[in-house]
């Protein structure tokens, strides 16, 4: 392993490595414990030679963006986790086209639409995720998603080698690409937006801001909707009327706010927000015959 760490040192700088890293700094739900290795590589390049090296040490990895969808496992991750957030945020306007790095917040990138009085971006202002995720699972809010907005995505293959794909290759719909499925890792992409207002375009950002605070628990750790919306219903409502809003385990509790929103109130393990996801999946189960699906994915040991 030391062998290896040097070897990484080399190709991503002192600064792009860190060793027993606690992922409840990388999770929004701020729980989590130490991953082995937390790497963050600058560019396509050292991306690839990152993981090559990795593979040669049987090293397993795992692809992280501003962990805003994820649960990390308490006992942490044995292994390597590669953030593609705080080193590759690049934005770069041109035209009615905006060329977007995986690392950027969607929030950075609705600002900069903004500033260049571009609209059709401001529902993604208030997604808490990057660019690239955002990309893997088709984010959307308030009647938007990103298959709207996207015109091509550029990814590193399996293979290690750099594609550029147009949307239309992405299959994009509710909550889905086939990023996962090809074992694709979003670089980076384009989105086309159209000219418009931007006093108008600032107006319909503040008013879906104002929205969410209002609807949503925003002043405690979450990771936003905690389950995809089941066909026909809500998950917030269907939670809400098994009577589970405000249901607690340990400092986990369904939102008193947003019932399809598990927070952490407090000193919360990831055991205690798993444990909760349970209950609510066999509440709704049992009480309605449907089945809640979760947005939140969950890595590392429990």
């Amino acid at each position: 392993m030391e062998k290896t760490v040097a070897c990484l040192k080399e190709i991503l700088g002192a600064e792009g490595l860190l060793e027993q890293e606690s992922m409840a700094l990388h999770t929004t739900f701020k729980t989590g414990g130490p991953a082995d290795l937390f790497l963050m590589p600058e560019t396509a390049q050292q991306l690839k030679e990152t993981i090559s090296k990795l593979r040669q040490a049987n090293i397993p990895y795992y692809i992280l963006g501003n962990g805003s969808n994820l649960l990390a496992g308490d006992k942490g991750y044995r292994g390597a986790m590669i953030q593609l957030y705080s080193r590759m945020q690049k934005i770069q306007v041109s035209g009615e086209e905006i060329h977007v790095e995986c690392g950027a917040l969607l929030s950075a990138v609705a600002a900069e639409a903004a500033n260049a009085s571009l609209e059709g971006f401001a529902f993604a202002s208030g997604i808490p995720g990057t660019f690239g995720g955002a990309v893997v699972m088709n984010a959307g809010a308030y009647g938007g998603e990103m298959k709207d907005v996207l015109v091509s995505v550029d990814v590193l293959t399996k293979d290690l080698e750099v594609l550029s794909l147009p949307a239309e290759e992405l299959e994009l719909s509710y909550r889905h690409s086939i990023v996962p499925e090809k074992e694709y890792i979003v670089l980076g992409g384009v989105i086309r937006l159209k000219k418009g207002n931007q006093e108008k375009i600032r107006e319909e950002m503040a008013e879906l801001a104002k929205q969410r605070r209002e609807k949503q628990p925003l002043q405690y750790p979450s990771a936003g909707s905690t389950f995809k919306r089941p066909q026909g219903y809500f998950a917030g409502k269907l939670i809400s009327d098994a009577g589970l809003k405000g249901r607690s385990v340990g400092g986990a509790q369904v939102s008193e706010k947003h019932a399809g929103f598990l927070v952490n109130k407090g000193g919360a393990t990831t055991q205690d927000i798993l444990d909760l996801i349970r209950i609510c999946q066999d509440t709704v189960w049992e009480q309605f015959g449907v089945k809640l699906e979760t947005e939140v994915k969950f890595i590392g040991e429990q």
